[in-house]
């Protein structure tokens, strides 16, 4: 057997099936595309619905893939078995009503036994059919000629999904040997197909020939289809000589990484293997699905990822790391799968930022939890109980955040059952709890046991001050407390501080510290919430602070002033939005900087250039009715009776800040806004896109950079202008429409005087006519200009019935297009236009394909034209 990398398996199976003219589909996301009924992609064929169901018609019916999938419905089993995987690759051909059986199991054998490929020894490969299947299993005994012994008939071998295609499946088996036996010779499961070890399946050939109707029969499908899938991870376990698929190419360097940061070795102790193939598995799927734009949250496949981040974080301190690690592990990942999926290298520091802020949010609070469960659990146990309450599990999750599901593992691993009912009637009892133990608010960069140790009161006194004289209450550096500072950055939180910390999208103030000389002795360059609420001012310090004195504290008036007029233009954006798109439009995201706004909504489908056109008339509307921006403090019961917008994951206490725009846009927000909409000046869209199923993004600008957008725009307008040779700006349309009528008319006149050239030339190429056993056959290179000229002269060489056969080619640049066409009386001979153009296209360096009448190719090696034409004469004779 061959010795080959997982990319090498990876490369080697789409190249075979190029030979067999099998289009490479790449990857899709794992974030479905227009296909709401799935949460992730989950399968090879999960991308070919668009065209088995025939929405879509592919440009070449044979497809092969490399897929990349997610599947979580078994995550419990990841780590504990040696294949269960949440992310996996799935590499398939398919079939779209082209090849049928014979193909698909003779390329599958081929492509698992010949040398040339993986080279598997015939005599260790078993295959499984439907017993009604009896076209399969001859075609594996009389054309394959497998020994009838390794053939093995199983009931469940039909692959039905309740509605839809469906038909018969062959699932292929490699036998690892009697070293994988884990049963005994005479146990029922001990066989191809059975629940064991030595027999371990790697391929499974779907034979879509049926359509299941609502009413429960099986019609035959008007197209029958092949759909395969090859799991990766699994042929290289066995190629490699892998015990499980954890110890391959594509997970041990990961595990390499885990060892050198825990300090405990692989291989050594079964339970601490099952932590390192679990963090193994779920950092892959982290990384690649981040990589596909999903992001954390407290829903959807954002609570999936949440979930496998904070499984794996549990199983790092079960290898004794108690501090974030696994945004370490992305560019071992991304090194690893480099050479076919680049986009986790590409996008290494974005993915890693998310994975380290989601891992610092989980460990503030993680670790009290997991000491006060293991407390609970060891007392039980002591006690001869058997079940955690549901009380105690709903304090942990609460309390500390400590997941109910990680809850419920660490409990079944110690053999204690738990109470879901009495965890159920505490969450119904204190839902506000639950929602603000669930926030999704952004962790600050430095969380640690020292930051949640300072109980010191600070107050934000700046939605009504830009300045303000306080007390410096605490100074942090390189992580200790001090007394004071002289030099480098420090953190330092004060009495009252009219710097707004980063929060809800909205970035910090910046500014500057003032002693009482009026000398300027630091520069404020971020602010964020420490973890009891302090606004913890990052400082670059140019003269001594100490603490216990008194600074006067200053905002950059301009660079606040920009931020509100893009805070309070969300706002406004976000009413604009649910009127033009509806009420389903909400926002699941924002960035407000000083330069632009960002605004991420939800919203299936495109958003048309006329909606986005509505939404920026109404914002710039609102800005021109000057409407005062009023915020009132209440409680939020009152606030919820005005109106007000709450966002999804924000967490609110009692006492809300609600802005009201004119009792038109009413929103719950704790950041700082303008004092009237015509503040804002002016706004302008200047994108939106999709960023993931679902969600939207609409990035935009104001003020200042709004005008200066415009003027870029009308800045090219006018080169436009003097380019067509227009003399006003508002006569650039009707000067490009004579324009572009110019071109289709000089288009029109081009294709005339082509389609006459073709003529003049057919009228040579055609007497050329030669005779080989029997069949006239007229071959020729000609200058025309693509392959719907070609097509013309076969049309005049149809209508003529100028020859038997018909074989043309042309040169344009480096590319070389091939046409074969055949009579009736050339087929009925048994000649088809489809089997000529593939013999002759790999002489061009292409491939190419079509019916019995007509076939095309094309390819980019004009030097081989020669060479191909001269070859339609050989396969004739």
């Amino acid at each position: 057997m061959k010795k080959l990398s997982s990319a090498e398996v990876r490369q080697m199976f789409l190249d075979f099936f190029k030979t067999k003219q099998h289009m490479i589909e790449p990857s899709a996301s794992l974030v479905p595309v227009n296909d709401p009924t799935l949460l992730w992609i989950n399968s090879g064929v999960a991308t070919m619905k668009k065209y088995f169901d025939g929405s879509v018609v592919p440009e070449n019916p044979r497809i092969a893939n490399a897929q990349k999938s997610i599947r979580t419905n078994d995550i419990e089993n990841v780590g504990k078995t040696a294949r269960h995987h949440t992310m996996f690759e799935m590499l398939g051909n398919f079939s779209i009503g082209d090849y049928f059986k014979v193909e698909a199991i003779e390329w599958a054998w081929e492509f698992l036994t010949s040398p040339d490929w993986i080279g598997f020894d015939p005599d260790k490969l078993y295959v499984t059919v439907y017993p009604e299947d009896k076209e399969a299993k001859r075609i594996w005994l009389e054309e394959v000629k497998i020994p009838a012994d390794h053939v093995v008939e199983i009931e469940d071998n039909f692959w039905d999904l309740g509605a839809g295609p469906s038909g018969p499946d062959s699932e292929i088996f490699y036998d690892r040997g009697e070293s994988f036996n884990d049963l005994a010779e005479d146990d029922p499961e001990n066989y191809p197909g059975g629940e064991n070890e030595r027999y371990l399946e790697i391929w499974n050939l779907v034979f879509s020939e049926f359509n299941h109707t609502p009413q429960g029969t099986y019609e035959p499908l008007p197209h029958q289809n092949i759909d395969t899938g090859m799991g990766l991870e699994r042929m290289v376990s066995i190629i490699q000589d892998a015990p499980t698929n954890f110890e391959t190419d594509l997970f041990l360097p990961i595990i390499g990484k885990v060892e050198e940061l825990s300090g405990k070795k692989y291989g050594t102790d079964n339970q601490l293997d099952i932590s390192f193939k679990v963090i193994s598995d779920h950092i892959r799927s982290l990384a690649f699905a981040i990589g596909d734009g999903a992001l954390p949250s407290n829903e959807g496949r954002g609570y999936v990822l949440r979930r496998l981040l904070r499984r794996a974080v549990m199983h790092g301190k079960k290898l004794g790391i108690d501090q974030a690690f696994l945004y370490k592990l992305v560019p071992v990942v991304g090194e690893i799968m480099v050479s076919y999926y680049p986009e986790v290298k590409q996008q290494e520091a974005f993915i890693e930022k998310v994975v380290r802020t989601e891992e610092e949010r989980f460990h503030e609070t993680i670790n009290d939890g997991l000491t006060m469960l293991n407390d609970v659990l060891a007392e039980l146990k002591a006690n001869n109980e058997t079940t955690l309450d549901g009380k105690m599990i709903f304090k942990l999750y609460d309390t500390f955040g400590f997941p109910v599901e990680l809850t419920e593992e660490v409990a079944e691993d110690e053999g204690l059952k738990v109470d879901h009912a009495g965890f159920d009637v505490e969450m119904q009892a204190q839902k506000e709890r639950a929602r603000a133990a669930r926030t999704t608010e952004k962790s600050m960069g430095v969380q640690t046991a020292l930051l949640g140790d300072i109980k010191v009161t600070s107050k934000f006194v700046g939605y009504d001050h830009l300045e303000s004289e306080s007390e410096l209450l605490v100074i942090l550096q390189d992580n200790a407390l001090v007394s004071s500072v002289n030099e480098g950055e420090a953190q330092v939180i004060f009495a009252e501080t009219p710097f707004y910390a980063e929060m809800g999208g909205q970035i910090a103030d910046k500014g500057i510290i003032v002693d009482q000389d009026g000398k300027i002795i630091a520069n404020v360059i971020d602010v964020q919430k420490a973890p009891n609420g302090q606004a913890l001012h990052t400082v670059e310090i140019l003269a001594p602070l100490s603490e216990g004195s008194t600074y006067f504290l200053q905002v950059n008036a301009a660079y606040r002033n920009k931020i509100i007029k893009n805070h309070t233009a969300t706002h406004v954006l976000h009413k604009a939005l649910k009127e033009v798109l509806g009420d389903h439009a909400n926002q699941a995201g924002s960035l407000v900087t000083d330069k632009h706004l960002r605004f991420d909504f939800t919203h299936f489908g495109q958003v048309t250039a006329a909606e986005l056109k509505e939404m920026e008339k109404i914002v710039n509307q609102k800005i021109w009715e000057a409407i005062p921006v009023v915020t009132i403090e209440t409680d939020i019961d009152t606030a919820k009776n005005m109106g007000a917008m709450a966002l999804f994951g924000e967490k609110y206490g009692h006492d809300v800040r609600v802005v009201n725009i004119g009792d038109w846009s009413i929103e719950l927000c704790g950041g700082t806004h303008v004092a009237n909409t015509e503040d804002i000046g002016v706004f302008k869209i200047v994108s939106e896109s999709g960023i993931g199923a679902g969600v939207r993004r609409i990035e935009a600008l104001t003020g200042k950079e709004a005008y200066q957008a415009f003027r870029e725009e009308e800045e090219q307008l006018l080169q436009v202008a003097q380019i067509v040779k227009s003399p006003q700006i508002k006569e650039v349309v009707s000067k490009t429409e004579q324009l572009q009528q110019q071109l289709r008319e000089l288009q029109k006149e081009n294709e005339h005087l082509a389609t006459k050239l073709a003529n003049q030339q057919a009228g040579d190429v055609f007497k050329d006519v030669k005779e080989i056993n029997g069949t006239t056959v007229i071959t020729a290179q000609v200058n025309v200009k693509d392959m719907n000229q070609l097509r013309q002269l076969a049309d005049q060489w149809k209508q003529k019935a100028l020859s038997d056969v018909l074989v043309l080619g042309t040169v344009q640049g480096e590319k070389v297009n091939l046409l074969a066409a055949m009579s009736p009386a050339a087929n009925e001979k048994g000649l088809k236009a489809g089997d000529l153009i593939k013999a002759i296209a790999p002489k061009v360096g292409g491939g190419g394909g079509g019916r019995p009448d007509m076939a095309q190719a094309g390819g980019k090696n004009p030097a081989g034209l020669s060479a191909a034409l001269t070859e339609v004469e050989n396969w004739l004779a």
